[in-house]
């Protein structure tokens, strides 16, 4: 199954997030298929960076995003 969800970078107490497509069996940093945005939390707002276009082609293919990309994606005004 494809899942659009986060892949923690940054250092220690200071994370940031790639906004990435991934089959569901691969572990959370290791192998994706497609980059589509990123996500900044320590930032005030948060910042949130996607490409709408790849994350409308990735849901419509079926790619199943976790809740947080949910919650990110209704942010961006992606999905209602």
């Amino acid at each position: 199954m494809v899942k659009i969800r986060l892949k923690r970078m940054g250092a220690k107490k200071a994370p940031f997030y790639r906004v990435v497509v991934a089959d569901s069996r691969y572990p959370r940093n290791g192998r994706f298929i497609e980059e589509i945005g990123t996500f900044d939390p320590k930032t005030d707002p948060s910042t949130i960076n996607i490409d709408a276009e790849k994350a409308s082609k990735w849901l419509a293919t079926g790619a199943q995003p976790t809740d947080t990309v949910k919650e990110l994606l209704k942010i961006s005004g992606i999905i209602k």
